[in-house]
C-alpha cells in the first residue's frame, strides 16, 4: 500500500496516510484519459451557433427582374447565397457536442490522472482546510506555505463560504469538491491539495 504525508497548513508533516492502491496506484491509461478529456471539453461548448438559411433571411419574396429580354442572368430572389443579404449555405446551426462514455472508463480515466499525481509527486494531503477568515491574502499565504504555484487543484470534502471567497480570486487555483472531480481537473494542474477526508471520499466512489 503506497503512503502519503499528511502535512499541515504550514506544509509541515503531521501523520501519514495510506493510499487505496487500487484508485491511488494504477498503472494510468493514457487512451481513456484522452478520451476523457476529449468528452468533458465538448460539453462545455454551448453549441449555439447560427446562421440563416435563404428561408431564414428576411426579404426577398419577389423576383428582382423579368426572366428574359433584360441582359441580366436569370434570378429568383435577391436572398440566393451569392447576393449580398443573401442566406448563408453550409453554416453552423445549434446543436450538441456531448459525447458518451461508460461509467468504468470514466472511473478509470480519473484513477489514471490520480495516479499521475502521485507519480509525478504533485499531490499534497492536508489535514484540514478550514479557515478563520475569507481573504484572499490568508490562501496565498497557505499555498506559499505548501509550496506550491502555477495552476493548483484544491479538493475538498464540502465546500465552506470562507473558503469559496478566499480562493475565487487567485489566478489559476480551482475549487472542487470530491464528487465534482473529472480526469481534466486533475491533469490540467500542476498541483493537486486535497484533504484527507477528500481522500476517503474519492476512494469510496473510484474502488
Amino acid at each position: 500500500m503506497a503512503k502519503e504525508n499528511i502535512v499541515n497548513l504550514k506544509g509541515e508533516k503531521v501523520s501519514d496516510i495510506t493510499l487505496n492502491e487500487k484508485v491511488w496506484n494504477i498503472k494510468p491509461n493514457d487512451a481513456v484519459i484522452y478520451d476523457a478529456i476529449v468528452l468533458t471539453r465538448a460539453s462545455q461548448r454551448q453549441g449555439t451557433a447560427n446562421t440563416k438559411t435563404r428561408s431564414e433571411v428576411s426579404g426577398g419574396g419577389r423576383k428582382p427582374w423579368r426572366q428574359k429580354g433584360t441582359g441580366h442572368a436569370r434570378q429568383g430572389s435577391t436572398r440566393a447565397p451569392h447576393w449580398y443579404h443573401g442566406g448563408v449555405v453550409f453554416g453552423p446551426h445549434p446543436r450538441t457536442y456531448n459525447k458518451k462514455m461508460n461509467k468504468k472508463e470514466r472511473m478509470l480515466a480519473l484513477k489514471s490522472a490520480l495516479s499521475y499525481k502521485v507519480l509525478d509527486k504533485n499531490l499534497i494531503v492536508v489535514d484540514d482546510l478550514t479557515l478563520k477568515t475569507n481573504k484572499t491574502k490568508d490562501m496565498i499565504k497557505i499555498l506559499e506555505g505548501l509550496k506550491v504555484s502555477k495552476n493548483i487543484l484544491i479538493v475538498v470534502k464540502e465546500l465552506s463560504d470562507n473558503l469559496i471567497l478566499a480562493t475565487r480570486n487567485i489566478p489559476k487555483v480551482e475549487l472542487l469538491t470530491y464528487d465534482e472531480l473529472n480526469a481534466l481537473e486533475v491533469i490540467a494542474a500542476d498541483y493537486m491539495i486535497i484533504t484527507k477526508d477528500a481522500v476517503k471520499s474519492v476512494e469510496e466512489v473510484l474502488s
